[in-house]
């Protein structure tokens, strides 16, 4: 049996998501858990097909300081070749009489005109090496404003510091069951007007072709006024819901994905904040409950919020 015919009809499909409806050219997921679109973009040359700014705004903080690193050393290295073609003769004060060692104060002199140290022990003379000296130090000027301006970026880039539970849960709710998963915020910043939006992304058979169908989830509170503590979202699965009547074996079996939407402002970027993330069914628990994450302090005067506890769950009876 197709999932489709275990929804009701009468249930209005989202088709604003900005997802294509034909399931057969469609890969994996919508969403990736980290929030990206699953999405590889071919038919266009790779430099115009990549913003650097945003790449180097995004990439981990390892990589990002790897590659200024790399960058500072290969530029260093072409320029002292240049001044040893040239010839370090050029060089005054340059007093290493083997070609490695000669090499070694180039490249450090290629440094210091880089950065625009200039200590002063070794100088260039003669016209190509005083003309090379030049173009670096307008390179290396221009080099630092850049990496300043990535710097900064970076550090000032407003970001939604939310972590989402690795997994979402189907568990008892009032009389019935509901689809609950879990965020909460892991750093130092004041959340408010936190808003969450769920949208059912499933693959069903319509007329023997299978095609995709979006359904918005109804919250039971889709809102709250800030965001301090952790915060469980509950889907209530009632007869308008497209996940009425689903079974485990559904979520095991079926294709489907749960997609998240979440914004809040954030007072201190004084911005607003958003972040995405999405849970396939065969990332879903079914029947389970989430571990309580927070708890007041020994002395009382402290709420704890044990974010280790975010994807702790138990199982139970359903």
């Amino acid at each position: 049996m197709s999932v489709f015919k275990k929804v009701n009809k009468k249930i209005k499909a989202d088709n604003q998501t900005g997802f294509g409806a034909n399931a057969a050219n469609y890969g994996g997921r919508y969403i990736n858990k980290n929030g990206t679109a699953n999405v590889r973009k071919e038919g266009i040359g790779f430099v115009e097909s990549i913003s650097w700014y945003h790449t180097m705004l995004n990439i981990p903080r390892w990589k990002f300081m790897t590659i200024i690193f790399i960058f500072y050393l290969i530029v260093n290295f072409l320029f002292a070749s240049l001044y040893c073609l040239i010839g370090v003769e050029h060089l005054n004060g340059i007093s290493a009489t083997n070609f490695i060692a000669k090499f070694g104060q180039a490249f450090f002199f290629s440094a210091q005109t880089f950065t625009t140290v200039g200590y002063g022990h070794i100088s260039p003379t003669g016209f190509l090496a005083s003309f090379v000296a030049s173009v670096e130090a307008l390179f290396g000027l221009l080099s630092f404003a850049i990496a300043t301006g990535l710097f900064y970026g970076r550090f000032s880039k407003p970001k939604a510091h939310i972590k989402f539970s690795e997994n979402a849960i189907i568990a008892p709710f009032q009389d019935g069951k509901a689809l609950m998963f879990r965020i909460a915020p892991y750093k130092n910043t004041n959340l408010t007007d936190a808003e969450a939006k769920v949208t059912l992304g499933m693959k069903v058979v319509e007329k023997g072709v299978e095609v995709n169908r979006f359904f918005s989830l109804n919250l039971e509170y889709d809102t709250i006024n800030a965001l301090t503590l952790s915060w469980t979202l509950v889907h209530p699965i009632t007869e308008e819901s497209p996940l009425y009547g689903f079974t485990e074996n559904d979520f095991l079996t079926q294709k489907g994905e749960v997609i998240i939407y979440l914004k809040a402002f954030d007072e201190m970027y004084s911005n607003t904040v958003a972040i995405r993330s999405s849970y396939l069914f065969n990332e879903i628990i079914y029947g389970a409950k989430y571990i309580q994450m927070f708890e007041h302090s020994s002395d009382r005067a402290k709420t704890i919020l044990h974010l280790d506890r975010l994807n702790v769950y138990k199982k139970v009876l359903m």
